[in-house]
């Protein structure tokens, strides 16, 4: 599976953006998908993500109610909107992706594929 992001940016606090991460390599419908980030001298972090047969999407508490994941199979494209953006959600944005039938969402050593990542800068 080959992921490739799209969408970071600069932008103002309270401002939005939308990141996409398009897969290939593999049926999109059958991926479990997550969001990560990681800002400067900090470990990587969960924001936010889908297993395939599931209809519940996971969010951390950090940004639920402000991000919002969703996916186009038929794109092979999954989304990362992001709201009322803050300072503290600047950071190196990345999307994941696992077969795995059995996983958890939240936990960056389930995943197999990583995109390359997308900066996110929000200014105050």
């Amino acid at each position: 599976v080959q992921l490739v992001e799209s969408g970071g940016g600069f932008v103002q606090a309270g401002g939005s953006l939308r990141l996409s991460c398009t897969a290939s390599g593999r049926t999109f419908s059958s991926i479990n998908m997550g969001w990560f980030r990681q800002a400067p001298g900090k470990e990587r972090e969960f924001v936010g993500g889908f297993r395939w047969n599931g209809d519940r999407t996971y969010y951390a508490d950090s940004v639920k109610g402000r991000f919002t994941i969703s996916r186009d199979n038929a794109k092979n494209t999954a989304y990362l909107q992001m709201n009322s953006l803050k300072p503290e959600d600047t950071a190196v944005y990345y999307c994941a992706a696992t077969t795995k039938p059995v996983m958890v969402v939240s936990e960056t050593l389930w995943y197999d594929y990583w995109g390359q990542g997308t900066q996110v800068t929000v200014s105050s």
